[in-house]
């Protein structure tokens, strides 16, 4: 099946009354697992990778945005199911750009340290250029807090404010919308109910289908509801990331002597597998909740 555009499956789980789900990958054994989980439900899909990780200053080594577009271009391709590839939340123009190139079918500036008016003109730019190339761009207004920081604190967040968000998609138009409403990123344990109410208020000032990141952290009932007031797209990162290693350490701890049954062999020893098979678990967890299952 041919890569679709991510806006195209985002729109119409909008009119259909579901959302479509972005589980993030990081490598080929994460394409897979999310892959599987859509095939084994049906489910229209989003893939993609984090860019604010792979464009981050300090990374021991440089990491090669060509590689992730084509491991991505190719997983989506091959899908028995439909499936947009995603570059998620970067500050960097330039990687962003790139992305555009490379084949990535929705973009995502995120800068949360950049004055507010400078970054509108940054997305509006962006903004023309990915239309130029058929590319959707998404973008947040609000700020999502941290349950857990690079330092492992607490960062507060602020809710979008709904004339502000009205104003930033007129002067950017941007497709996708973002919005902070009770959702919180990297939240380790527990989940949180989200602000409908000011959901709603969003909603009638601003038309696009809405994303909820944080998906982790956000209480099933309240996630049905907020599908019903136009979120059409939901991310899921951290506990993805928190089922895949706890798989990989169990896996470790029963210390096969032959590295090639711990990697590439295929059995159950294999860390590959055992990657793979943790992340579909995972997503399997989580789909149904978002109403696309057997919409593919």
């Amino acid at each position: 099946m041919t890569i679709h555009p991510a806006m195209a499956l985002i729109t119409q789980a909008m009119h259909q009354g579901y959302a479509v789900g972005y589980f993030e990958s990081w490598s080929l054994d994460s394409f897979q697992g999310v892959i599987d989980a859509a095939e084994e439900t049906r489910s229209p899909i989003l893939i993609g990778v984090n860019g604010a990780f792979l464009s981050r200053e300090g990374r021991l080594a440089e990491e090669c945005l060509s590689w992730y577009a084509a491991l991505g271009r190719a997983a989506a391709a091959s899908a028995a199911v439909p499936c947009g590839l995603i570059f998620n939340e970067c500050g960097n123009d330039a990687w962003l750009r790139a992305a555009v190139d490379l084949g990535f079918s929705l973009v995502m500036p995120d800068d949360p340290e950049a004055e507010p008016a400078a970054f509108m003109q940054r997305v509006a730019a962006l903004t023309r250029y990915a239309h130029q190339h058929g590319v959707a761009v998404e973008a947040e207004v609000g700020h999502l807090p941290c349950g857990v920081s690079e330092t492992m604190g607490t960062q507060e967040g602020g809710l979008t404010d709904p004339l502000e968000a009205a104003r930033f998609v007129k002067a950017t138009a941007i497709d996708l919308l973002a919005i902070s409403v009770g959702n919180v990123h990297i939240l380790l344990s527990g989940s949180r109910a989200l602000d409908l109410d000011h959901l709603a208020r969003v909603r009638r000032a601003v038309e696009l289908p809405f994303d909820l990141h944080g998906g982790t952290g956000i209480a099933p009932d309240s996630l049905r509801e907020a599908i019903g007031l136009g979120v059409a797209k939901v991310c899921y990162g951290t506990y993805i990331k928190q089922r895949y290693l706890r798989e990989i350490r169990k896996t470790l701890g029963e210390a096969e002597p032959n590295p090639h049954k711990v990697l590439g062999f295929g059995g159950p020893e294999d860390l590959l597998v055992a990657g793979r098979r943790a992340v579909k678990e995972a997503v399997l967890e989580r789909i149904e909740g978002l109403g696309c299952c057997g919409k593919a």
